[in-house]
Parts: C-alpha cells; structure tokens; sequence
C-alpha cells in the first residue's frame, strides 16, 4: 500500500522562509505592521489565497490591498511604512 503525503501549499514569504495559510495573519489582526501586510500581498501574489480571500478575511477593500501592493513594487518593504507615507507618495 502506497502511502500519500499531503504536500501543503506554499510560497515564499518576505523575508524568504516558506509561508502557508496557517502561517499568515490572524483575521482579527488590527496592528498592520509591515511584515504582515507584506505577508498577504505575497500570498495573494503567489496564489495562496485569493484577492478576493484576503480582502473578506482582513476586511479589506480591494483599494487598500492594491495600495500596498503597489507600495511594495515602487518603494520595497519600506513603502508600507505609514509613518514615512508621505515621503513615498509624489
């Protein structure tokens, strides 16, 4: 009898480990950090869970979600810092 090992999915998180659904923000987060934020553009991005997914378990708009994410993509990690919005925003 062949034995199946279940292959949980995953990606690469930000600061390069393997991430898994299990492994992302809880639902009721509230402090957004940047490590969290930038956990769930990664998954998203990867195919984990969906945009629709995360912006009902986060409660999100789609706004807010895409605004991280083009954060991310102009500015790194560091454009998701609110302190320093204003710096990146032109």
């Amino acid at each position: 009898m062949e034995r199946r090992v279940k292959k949980e999915n995953y990606v690469i998180g930000p600061d390069g480990s393997p991430l898994t659904v299990a492994d992302l923000p809880a639902p009721s987060t509230k402090r957004w950090v940047i490590r969290r934020k930038a956990e769930v553009v990664v998954a998203v991005r990867g195919g984990l869970i969906s945009l629709d997914e995360a912006c009902e378990r986060y409660r999100l708009t789609v706004e807010e979600f895409l605004g991280w994410q083009r954060a991310i993509e102009r500015h790194g990690l560091a454009g998701l810092r609110t302190t320093r919005i204003q710096d990146y925003r032109h």
